[in-house]
C-alpha cells in the first residue's frame, strides 16, 4: 500500500490534485487503490485522518521547526533556517492535502445521499464531521500558499475537470466560515453514530458533542487570523462565540476534548515517525538556543519530555549560522517523541484558550485575558501529562502584568501559544506572520534580507500542468514568490 500511495502521488501532481480519471470502458480495471468510489463515510473519516496528520508531521519536523527555530539543522547545505526555501518543497504538502480534500468532499456527498435512507439519519454527522475536516485542510493550502484552487477543485473524477481556477483567499474564506456554520448546524443534533462505528473515528471515539466543539474551536481559529481584515466580519462573529451566542458554538473545554490524533504503536495506527532511525528523526538537528533559552528561563516541565540533555543541562545552538559556520549539535528531541501520542495534535484546549486571551485583550469581547492566558499556560503543561510547578505563574517572563502594554501582552500569548503548537502542523508559522511573535533571532547567515517568508510557492506541476490559472493567480497575488503576502496578512 505504502508502494501504491508513493505512485499515486505521482499521479495526483500529474493530474493536478484531481482523481484520476476513470473512462466508461475501464471503470472496473482502472481503480484509485487509496479510495474506492462510493467509499461509505466511516470508511474515509479514519483512513484521511491518519494520512493527513502524518503528512503533516513530516513536514512540521521539515519545514516549520526550521524555519521557526524549535530546531537547526547542523548540515550547512540544508538552509532552510536561512529562509533559503526551494520550490520543490512545495509539492508534498500540495499533493496530500488535495488528496484528502477529496476524500473528505466525497465522504460528505456519500453522507449526504445516505442520510435519506430508512434508519440512516446519523450520517447527518458523518456530514459535520466532514465539513470540518474538508475546511481544516482547505485552511492549511491556502495559507501556505495564498490563493488557491478551491471550488473547481477535486472534480478531476466527476467533471474531468484538470485545470481548475484558484480561487481568492478571502472567498475561500468566506467559503471555510460557511461550512463551520453547517457543520455546528448538522452536529447540534447530536445524533449517534450505531457503536460499531464508533471505532472508525480516530479524534472522538464518536462523540459528536466534542466534534462540535473542535469545529467551533477551528472556526475561531480561523476568524481570528482573518480578523484584521475588516471586510470578513470576523469580529463581529468572535464576539458572538464568544460572548453573545455562547451556546450556540460550544468551544473546547479541557484538554480531554483537544482534537488529536493519538497515535499507538500497533500499525496502521502509528505515528509518521513510527520507522525513523533515530538518526532520521534527529541525527542532524540540534535544538536551537531561542528554543531551550525561553523554556529554562520557564522551568518549564516539557523540557524532559521534548528534549535530551548535554552534560546534564539543556542547551540550544544558534539558527541562522553563517554558511561554513555550523554549530556542534547539542540538546536534540527525545528519541520517544518518534511514538509520542500527543504529536498527532490538530488543535487542543490551551491554544483555544490564548485565542481567547488574545480576542478579549483586543476587545473582540468582554472577557478576562489574564484568566484565559493563565488557563492556557498552565492546560499546555497538563496536555502533556505533566504537573505545573508550584508558582509557576509568578515566574516574572510569565507572569500577566495588567500595566504592560497590549504588544507586551500579546508577545506573551503568542510565544506561550508557539509551544504549545509543538509539531502541530504550520500553525507556529502561520502565527508568526499574523502577529509577528515570538520574536525570533535573526542570524548572520540569513537571507532573503531576514524577512520571514510569507507563503510557500505553488509547486512546479503546478506552474507546467495548469499555466493559464497558474498566471492569472500569480498576477492577483502580486507574484509568486515566497515574500508576498497573503490575504489575511497584508497591510
Amino acid at each position: 500500500m505504502k508502494q501504491h500511495k508513493l505512485i499515486f502521488g505521482g499521479l495526483l501532481a500529474l493530474s493536478l490534485f484531481t482523481m484520476s480519471g476513470c473512462t466508461k470502458d475501464f471503470k472496473e480495471t482502472n481503480t484509485d487503490p487509496n479510495r474506492m468510489p462510493e467509499a461509505r463515510p466511516e470508511l474515509l473519516l479514519e483512513s484521511a485522518i491518519y494520512s493527513a496528520v502524518k503528512a503533516n508531521q513530516t513536514r512540521a519536523l521539515r519545514l516549520t521547526h526550521e524555519l521557526m527555530q524549535v530546531h537547526v539543522t547542523t548540515i550547512n547545505s540544508d538552509e532552510i533556517h536561512r529562509y533559503i526555501i526551494r520550490p520543490s518543497e512545495s509539492d508534498y504538502m500540495w499533493n496530500a492535502w488535495y488528496l484528502q480534500m477529496t476524500n473528505f468532499r466525497d465522504m460528505y456527498e456519500t453522507a449526504k445521499k445516505l442520510r435519506n435512507l430508512p434508519n440512516q439519519t446519523y450520517y447527518d454527522s458523518y456530514m459535520g464531521m466532514a465539513l470540518i475536516m474538508d475546511t481544516w485542510l482547505a485552511s492549511l493550502a491556502t495559507d501556505t500558499y495564498g490563493d488557491v484552487p478551491y471550488t473547481d477543485a477535486n472534480k478531476g473524477r466527476s467533471d474531468n475537470l484538470y485545470q481548475p481556477t484558484f480561487d481568492r483567499q478571502q472567498v475561500i474564506y468566506d467559503s471555510m466560515f460557511h461550512k463551520l456554520e453547517e457543520a455546528n448546524t448538522l452536529l447540534a443534533q447530536n445524533i449517534a453514530l450505531p457503536a460499531a462505528n464508533l471505532v472508525r473515528d480516530p479524534l472522538f471515539a464518536g462523540n459528536i458533542s466534542q466534534w462540535r466543539k473542535f469545529g467551533n474551536s477551528l472556526y475561531l481559529r480561523l476568524l481570528l487570523r482573518a480578523s484584521d481584515r475588516p471586510e470578513s466580519n470576523a469580529v463581529v462573529k468572535i464576539k458572538e462565540i464568544c460572548e453573545t451566542n455562547t451556546a450556540l458554538y460550544p468551544l473546547m473545554n479541557s484538554n480531554a476534548e483537544s482534537a488529536v490524533l493519538r497515535f499507538t504503536t500497533t500499525a496502521p495506527f502509528v505515528s509518521a515517525f513510527n520507522t525513523y532511525r533515530d538518526y532520521d528523526f534527529n541525527g542532524d538537528n540540534g535544538l536551537t538556543q531561542f528554543f531551550i533559552n525561553t523554556l529554562n528561563n520557564w522551568a518549564d516541565p516539557r523540557l524532559t519530555k521534548w528534549a535530551n540533555t548535554v552534560g546534564g543541562v539543556y542547551e540550544g545552538i544558534p539558527s541562522g549560522y553563517a554558511p561554513g559556520q555550523q554549530p556542534e549539535r547539542m540538546s536534540s528531541y527525545n528519541a520517544a517523541l518518534k511514538n509520542e501520542p500527543l504529536l498527532g495534535n490538530i488543535l487542543n484546549y490551551a491554544e483555544v484558550q490564548f485565542m481567547l486571551a488574545e480576542a478579549s485583550l483586543k476587545g473582540y469581547f468582554n472577557g478576562t485575558s489574564q484568566t484565559y492566558y493563565n488557563n492556557g499556560v498552565n492546560n499546555a503543561i497538563t496536555f502533556w501529562g505533566l504537573a505545573v510547578p508550584v508558582d509557576h505563574l509568578l515566574n516574572p517572563a510569565i507572569t500577566w502584568v495588567d500595566a504592560e502594554t497590549t504588544e507586551q501582552k500579546m508577545e506573551k500569548i503568542i510565544t506561550q501559544k508557539y509551544f504549545t503548537l509543538f509539531f502541530t502542523d504550520f500553525q507556529s508559522w502561520y502565527e508568526h506572520r499574523r502577529t509577528g511573535y515570538p520574536v525570533l533571532p535573526v542570524g548572520p547567515g540569513v537571507q532573503n534580507n531576514g524577512e520571514m517568508p510569507a507563503r510557500l510557492q505553488y509547486p512546479v506541476s503546478v506552474q507546467s500542468l495548469n499555466r493559464t490559472n497558474y498566471d492569472a493567480a500569480v498576477s492577483a497575488m502580486g507574484g509568486d514568490q515566497i515574500n508576498v503576502k497573503v490575504w489575511w496578512q497584508k497591510d
